[in-house]
């Protein structure tokens, strides 16, 4: 069921189409976090190699970690109409999965602010997989990044959301 007109139209398209940034300056601040996961599959081999070491460019989940914090901190130069935002916290948590083969990574993003941290939370997710390909690209260019997706986030007007289980985690 549709809603009214103002509710179902998008917040960062003025009435005339438009881009624009929502303004959210009478929005009370609240906390806020958002949790971000992706995946980057590749071969068997180059999964052991990572986790031995043996990449060329260096330790590749510890670059990978450090990337996606940082780019976490650079979403609104990264992503049009994104605020800038006060980050609080920033975790990314890369772990190997011989299934998949290849690595999962998970982000989570944290503010006490006026708009929500989703954003961050896949960026860091994104850029993290990224820097995985290009750091193990010489073992491995078929690697795949997939996945990206949002898994939860909390805080704010539109309250709790959390994904179905069904999609994986």
């Amino acid at each position: 069921m549709a809603g009214d007109a103002a509710k179902d139209r998008l917040t960062h398209l003025a009435a005339d189409g438009r881009a624009q940034m929502v303004d959210v300056g009478d929005k009370p601040e609240t906390a806020r976090t958002a949790v971000a996961a992706g995946t980057v599959t590749m071969a068997p081999e180059t999964l052991r190699a990572i986790l031995a070491g043996n990449a060329k460019k260096g330790d590749v989940i510890a670059v990978a970690r450090l990337a996606g914090i940082m780019a976490a901190k650079k979403t609104h130069d990264l992503i049009p109409l994104c605020h800038p935002l006060p980050l609080t916290r920033v975790n990314v948590d890369i772990v190997p999965d011989e299934r998949l083969p290849g690595l999962r990574v998970e982000a989570m993003a944290r503010v006490t602010g006026k708009t929500g941290v989703e954003m961050e939370a896949l960026t860091a997710v994104s850029v993290a997989c990224l820097t995985i390909y290009d750091m193990a690209k010489a073992l491995d260019r078929g690697m795949v990044i997939g996945a990206v997706r949002l898994l939860e986030k909390s805080g704010g007007k539109s309250g709790d959301w959390r994904a179905e289980e069904s999609g994986g985690r």
